[in-house]
């Protein structure tokens, strides 16, 4: 029994926080010595890297020669040979449908004209009517009642 009660008092909860604790101490110092050394030995490489004028020359004038072997105006007239290519098909595709959708809606438009014409001349002719009877009744009532009044 003596030999678990030590081992209590040795792993209490505050012994525990207190090792804990020191861990992480530990190992935010690891970590912070890596990210510094690391920072450093980027500057350190960055220096390095660096060229001199001499350098930079060579590299300029490798690339002046590289684009000037280049066939620009070769380049410059495919694109303009592909951009036609696929320019032309559209512009006369859009014109086709275009104006077979414009004639096509004003046949629609003519067809609509007519049978509205038809059909509301027929509408009224039918209020015409109408209006006529509801006429005539209104007079044959005042017809009617007047001569009964009097």
């Amino acid at each position: 029994m003596d030999i678990q009660q030590s081992w209590r008092v040795r792993l209490s909860f505050k012994n525990a926080t207190i090792v804990l604790t020191i861990f992480n101490v530990i190992t935010a110092l690891f970590l912070l010595q890596g990210f510094l050394s690391s920072a450093s030995y980027s500057n350190n490489r960055l220096l390095s890297n660096q060229f001199n004028s001499v350098q930079l020359r060579y590299i300029k004038e490798s690339e002046e020669i590289r684009l000037a072997r280049q066939p620009w105006a070769l380049i410059k007239r495919v694109k303009e040979i592909e951009q036609e290519a696929y320019a032309e098909p559209e512009v006369v595709q859009q014109k086709d449908t275009k104006q077979t959708a414009a004639v096509d809606l004003s046949k629609r438009l003519k067809d609509l004209r007519s049978i509205n014409d038809a059909a509301s001349l027929k509408a009224l002719e039918e209020w015409r009517k109408r209006k006529m009877e509801r006429a005539r009744l209104r007079e044959r009532e005042k017809n009617g009642t007047g001569t009964s009044q009097a």
